[in-house]
């Protein structure tokens, strides 16, 4: 437990003034301006605003921006007060208290005092989050947390919800029971109320979660979605309207809404009422859509258009030399991890053979074959030419995403993947040999369609797949596999991922909170949308996918010895690995751009948001240049180790 709380006190830790002050008020560097104008493009439209129905990293872009959380983190990652101005816990971790910012205030699209910020605001969201009648994505956070009756009050909800369309039936005793769509008895869920909820205003200002369970990693969760305030008069009387419009928000964050005009643009302009209005360095953030950003986006920059543009992999050895004084990289970022998956539920069109692809993927030695196969720095080359190696990712869980004693990545035998390589070209074809010898026997045909549709959204997406296709057909010859790379649709994740519409595809996920369990149970878990492992009649597939469960069962009950809890999770990462179920390649990318924003004055965060948002940023002159870079990111290393050091004391 000591361990656990030594962890804690990192996270815990206030701004402690030391090392704070680089973040909080970095002098003018606005351009010598009296008003300070961040222009960008955008390519994909947000689907919903209503930050507690969603948790799409687009989506929550303009939320993230406009609605304060309790806490905060600086630009070194260390946490402050934000709507909470402090806070405490008992000490099993079961029972958090905040204490809210007085005089904080909702304000309308035009900076007009609607309502002022209180308690209440988290207990509201919170009901509407745990109603299943609105579909919330965010309901999974208070199941993690282990809110005290979330999960009942959300299991209640649903059955009621099921209830309004239920039929009339009697069971096999002939006792009258309600049915639903296909015929099945609807089992009855006892009775909870929103007000059993473990999230309570004591009084205006104090706000208090109950858990069921120790949650030492409670404030890392507190800068996402699901934590967010709302205020439920305003809410009620939006009703579905909520979250669509910039009328139809309030705002009590650094930013407002002022103008949003789908597939035209968006503006944020600085909360005048804002608490904190003295780190807040830009005044106005023009958000323009241009369906080929990615595409114009430099050509804009150069003509002074508009001050942010990714250098795509292309363009990059030709920009360095005309323009390497405005070119620098981003600074290193683990809020999100890639993985190749494998679908074992394919619902892709017929021409693509999804019979025959479902028997290959039940077959071990084929994922091993890809995966063996794969060379990965190869592939990485559509993201950075000039140093594909460095963004590499070995594990599930990237390094830097949570750490006890050591970092995670080398808990229960990861550090063979941490320190290794899984490209093997001998290896891959001996898996390969030995998988056409098994698919044979079970009436496979050859060559194997992998149907790999790519994301569009996704930058220098349609050169990796090329690469990757070129490579392993190289390899592992066209004899064996066809891989078959398609554009997928704009929405993505609706139209491809979580349809399972592809065979083979690069997948990411964003860490909510500063825990292993944040990256190795809900991607795969036995209700996601990623790989549907568990959607698998195959019984060794699902052998290997019960022991994934029950070691992911033992690590969430352990929690008063964080090094056990990290030491059981690594090894259930390691059979999803050890068996080819994903392949791990990347974190975010190391993106190339021009920018007129410092990359290093941003909050700074593994998880959540954070890196969301622009407050504490600066609009500079010029983007700066590599040299520039590189001096100011080994300075930033510098001071916050020093800052993370005192936070930890």
């Amino acid at each position: 437990m000591k361990k656990a709380k030594k962890l804690l006190a990192l996270t815990l830790a206030l701004a402690m003034a030391v090392g704070l002050a680089a973040c909080t008020d970095t002098g003018s560097g606005d351009g010598g301006s009296d008003t300070s104008i961040y222009r960008t493009l955008y390519s994909s439209e947000v689907e919903t605003m209503n930050y507690l129905y969603t948790t799409s990293s687009g989506n929550l872009e303009i939320p993230a921006n406009t609605v304060d959380t309790l806490i905060e983190y600086d630009c070194y990652g260390v946490v402050r007060p934000a709507l909470a101005e402090s806070w405490e816990h008992n000490e099993d971790y079961t029972e958090w208290t905040f204490h809210i910012r007085q005089g904080v205030q909702w304000v309308d699209k035009d900076a007009n005092p609607v309502a002022e910020v209180t308690a209440q605001d988290w207990v509201d969201a919170a009901h509407y989050i745990l109603d299943a009648s609105n579909s919330s994505s965010s309901e999974y956070n208070f199941e993690v947390a282990q809110v005290t009756n979330a999960a009942a009050y959300y299991e209640y909800t649903a059955y009621l919800l099921e209830l309004e369309t239920a039929t009339d039936g009697t069971d096999e005793n002939g006792n009258p029971v309600k049915l639903d769509a296909d015929g099945e008895v609807i089992e009855e869920v006892p009775a909870v109320s929103a007000d059993d909820i473990g999230v309570k205003a004591t009084d205006t200002y104090t706000l208090v979660y109950s858990l069921d369970a120790p949650c030492s990693y409670f404030l890392s969760m507190l800068c996402w979605a699901a934590f967010l305030p709302v205020n439920g008069d305003f809410l009620a009387q939006c009703g579905d309207s909520f979250g669509t419009s910039a009328e139809t928000l309030l705002y009590c964050g650094p930013f407002i809404l002022s103008t949003f005009e789908p597939q035209v643009q968006r503006v944020m302009t600085k909360n005048p009422t804002y608490w904190d209005i003295e780190n807040v360095h830009i005044d106005t953030i023009q958000m323009t859509y241009n369906a080929e950003a990615a595409t114009l986006a430099t050509t804009m920059y150069l003509q002074g258009e508009v001050d942010y543009a990714d250098i795509s992999a292309d363009l990059l050895s030709s920009l360095l030399e005309t323009n390497s004084d405005e070119i620098h990289y981003s600074r290193p970022d683990v809020s999100y991890s890639y993985w190749y998956l494998f679908n074992f539920d394919p619902q892709f069109p017929a021409e693509y053979e999804p019979d025959n692809w479902r028997l290959a993927v039940n077959n071990e030695n084929f994922r091993l074959s890809i995966m063996h196969g794969l060379d990965r720095v190869n592939a990485l080359q559509a993201k950075d030419f000039a140093d594909p190696e460095s963004l590499l990712s070995n594990t599930i869980t990237p390094l830097g995403a949570a750490s006890a004693s050591q970092d995670y990545a080398y808990y229960g035998g990861l550090e063979k993947y941490t320190d290794g390589d899984t490209f093997d070209p001998d290896l891959a074809l001996e898996y390969r040999d030995a998988a056409i010898e098994e698919l044979t026997a079970e009436g496979a045909s050859f060559p194997i369609i992998m149907y790999y549709p790519y994301n569009p959204n996704e930058t220098n997406s349609d050169s990796m797949a090329q690469l990757i296709e070129q490579q392993l057909e190289g390899l592992l010859g066209t004899d064996y596999i066809d891989v078959v790379i398609q554009q997928g649709n704009e929405s993505f994740l609706t139209m491809v991922r979580r349809s399972g519409n592809y065979a083979f595809t690069l997948c990411n996920w964003g860490a909510d909170y500063s825990d292993a369990s944040a990256y190795v149970v809900d991607p795969f878990s036995d209700d996601s949308s990623y790989s549907f492992i568990y959607r698998s009649d195959d019984p060794e597939t699902q052998a290997y996918y019960q022991e994934y469960l029950d070691l992911v069962e033992t690590a969430l009950a352990i929690t008063d010895d964080i090094e056990a809890r990290y030491e059981t999770f690594a090894q259930a990462e390691c059979v999803l690995l050890d068996h080819g179920f994903v392949i791990p390649i990347k974190t975010n990318d190391r993106e190339y751009s021009f920018s007129k924003l410092n990359p290093l004055e941003g909050s700074y965060a593994s998880f959540g948001f954070a890196t969301s948002r622009y407050k504490f940023q600066h609009v500079l002159e010029k983007s700066m240049g590599m040299e520039e870079f590189e001096q100011a990111y080994q300075t930033w290393l510098e001071e916050r180790e020093a800052a993370l050091a005192v936070a930890s004391e």
